[in-house]
């Protein structure tokens, strides 16, 4: 059976994001599917895994920049470059205990992560590029330990 939402239902996602929610929401309880805009709500779904997915590689790769930058800069360590390398595990593993499947997607982008904060601790740093390890010194389990730091 094919459901067609109605125009207006469809004009309210464009007018009020948060009112088409609260709408759409009501009509998927109460079993109401004619009136549900599933071609928005599809799109809206689908956008949800891909902005999980941006946020596991940011998060991936705002940590192994500072576990670079600690390791390569021992002189310059500071508390916000600990607290960053925190904050990232903490989102990481939240992210993983919320969604377990994440966890796969996160072990097929280190490599990419890496590349692309290998070449920020460069800029970072004023280091040339070849002087940080060209594939990730890192294991998955140390990227996500707490309490390693790569010394």
């Amino acid at each position: 059976m094919v459901y067609q939402a109605s125009e207006k239902v469809k004009q309210l996602y464009d007018e009020d994001y948060s009112i088409w929610i609260e709408s759409t929401i009501q009509q998927l309880k109460s079993s109401d599917f004619s009136a549900v805009d599933w071609e928005n709500l599809i799109e809206e779904l689908e956008d949800m895994g891909r902005s999980e997915k941006r946020a596991i590689y940011s998060n991936l790769k705002i940590l192994l920049l500072h576990l670079l930058k600690y390791r390569h800069q021992q002189t310059k360590r500071s508390k916000s470059w600990l607290s960053s390398i925190r904050e990232h595990r903490q989102r990481l593993n939240r992210a993983f205990k919320e969604s377990p499947s994440l966890k796969k997607y996160f072990e097929s982008v280190v490599a990419e992560s890496y590349e692309d904060a290998r070449g920020l601790a460069s800029d970072e740093t004023g280091l040339e590029i070849d002087e940080f390890p060209e594939q990730c010194p890192f294991s998955l389990e140390e990227i996500l330990d707490l309490k390693f730091l790569g010394e």
